[in-house]
């Protein structure tokens, strides 16, 4: 078993935006195995919209006791991605208790099903906010850290849909491609600080977002992964988090140095049809 000044990510601290459950969770522990300390971010609170369970306040505190409990660092922070004084204080909250401020995970967001006729501005204007707005919210407070770093990374979690079009999900798919292109625009701007840039695109994951997105629509998980994915491998109806978690504990290390300003794919070959 190798010493923590021998993993991979030993002395960077890591923000987990959306880290309470699902692929936050996972990208969480991943990376706190890896030596990182965590800033655990989680609205902690119900939306309104979608109306389907988000991360809990219980959950964010039992991820950081299990970090804890491994021998890692971590530390929970309460904010909606959209509330940039929130952000700002979790942020400031992470350096004040690890150092500094070296890898950012984009990853809370929301999805939900709405024909564009009649979706309301309210369903556009939460599903823009948290997926596009609250990304762009975190990296603002986060690049001064990331730039004193001299390696940061952020990784904007994105979707297959950041990639195509999507059935009833206009405003999904458009957060999406709206953050394919933040993650290009912010490589060329940060690559001078040596801050990489990049976004991952996963098929469906089997977490409770998907879970909720099914009991909205009246139907099962299988039958919304079916509806929208059409994954090429056989028998993958939808990926698991710690597959999503592999990616990003690769991107984020020295292994992927000279990566940025790109897109990763996770999508079991359904963008290949």
């Amino acid at each position: 078993m190798p010493a923590p000044s021998d993993l991979a990510l030993a002395g960077r601290v890591a923000l987990v935006t959306g880290a309470a459950h699902g692929q936050g969770r996972a990208i969480a522990r991943a990376l706190a195995a890896d030596g990182a300390a965590i800033v655990a971010l989680d609205v902690g609170a119900e939306l309104g919209y979608p109306a389907y369970p988000q991360g809990t306040t219980a959950e964010l505190e039992t991820l950081v006791a299990e970090i804890l409990e491994a021998g890692g660092r971590a530390i929970p922070a309460l904010a909606d991605v959209r509330d940039a004084a929130a952000v700002h204080r979790a942020v400031d909250a992470g350096v004040e208790a690890f150092g500094g401020l070296d890898i950012v995970i984009n990853n809370a967001g929301i999805v939900a099903y709405a024909e564009l006729e009649s979706m309301t501005d309210a369903e556009w204007d939460a599903m823009i906010g948290i997926n596009l707005t609250g990304p762009f919210v975190v990296a603002r407070a986060a690049v001064p850290h990331l730039k004193a770093s001299g390696r940061g990374v952020i990784v904007n979690n994105s979707s297959v849909m950041g990639l195509r079009g999507g059935n009833r999900l206009s405003h999904y798919v458009a957060s999406k491609h709206g953050l394919t292109g933040l993650t290009k625009a912010w490589a060329i701007e940060l690559a001078p600080f040596g801050v990489r840039v990049v976004s991952i695109h996963p098929t469906g994951v089997d977490t409770p977002m998907n879970d909720g997105l099914a009991a909205m629509e009246g139907a099962t998980p299988q039958e919304i992964a079916e509806r929208s994915a059409g994954n090429l491998l056989p028998g993958v109806p939808w990926i698991e988090t710690s597959d999503v978690a592999e990616l990003v504990r690769y991107l984020v290390s020295d292994r992927a140095r000279y990566i940025t300003g790109a897109q990763y794919t996770l999508d079991a070959g359904l963008l290949t049809r």
